[in-house]
């Protein structure tokens, strides 16, 4: 892809292009080292096989706009797995690669991974930093519930689940509920390797 090529003479940039099918057809050593697997594992298999389950479902709204022709890139919150199953969190940028048809052949994916240490890093007292709704409305949106659904399931108004998302967007620094996820997982808030999410004990008043 040309887009790659021009792209990967950029040094620093954590580079991949995929297939239609979300597969990885070429990566940087950056990329390679971020995501903690060797080259050969990792060209082929799927792009989702990197992402933390928490976050394939927005990730998969993104790439199915840019499938369907409705945006041309997006950047996204990921929470990825790195080296001995670590969790990252970060920003992702996703682009649509097109021939000269105009035919889609694939993606440019670039990854931004949030620093270890930030001047704004979130401290955590895991006893103190979610009551028990709290914990049951991000799970539900780690999960992909609405706003109506969790409201019905836990016996919450439509505004009432909204204050205590607000509340846990403040608590987390997180601008929205990707954000919000991905932080939860790389603070260990949700628990890495469950399906459904799940809230660690720890972090529940």
């Amino acid at each position: 892809m040309d887009v790659f090529r021009t792209l990967l003479d950029r040094s620093g940039l954590l580079l991949a292009s995929l297939d239609p099918q979300m597969c990885v057809v070429e990566a940087n050593e950056e990329f390679v080292d971020q995501f903690g697997c060797d080259r050969e594992t990792l060209v082929g298999s799927s792009f989702y096989d990197l992402l933390h389950p928490g976050v394939h479902a927005p990730m998969r709204k993104q790439f199915q706009r840019l499938l369907e022709g409705r945006r041309e890139r997006f950047v996204e919150h990921l929470a990825g797995i790195g080296p001995r199953q670590a969790v990252f969190t970060g920003d992702i940028t996703g682009i649509a690669v097109h021939a000269a048809c105009g035919e889609l052949v694939g993606f440019v994916v670039v990854v931004n991974p949030e620093e270890a240490v930030q001047a704004n890093a979130v401290v955590v007292d895991r006893t103190r930093i979610l009551s028990e709704i709290d914990a049951r409305i991000l799970e539900g949106i780690a999960s992909g519930e609405s706003t109506i659904c969790l409201a019905s399931r836990l016996f919450l108004s439509r505004q009432g689940v909204e204050y205590h998302v607000g509340t846990m967007l403040k608590k987390l620094k997180a601008p929205n509920r990707a954000a919000l996820v991905s932080r939860a997982y790389s603070l260990g808030v949700l628990s890495v390797g469950k399906w459904p999410p799940k809230v660690s004990p720890d972090y529940v008043k």
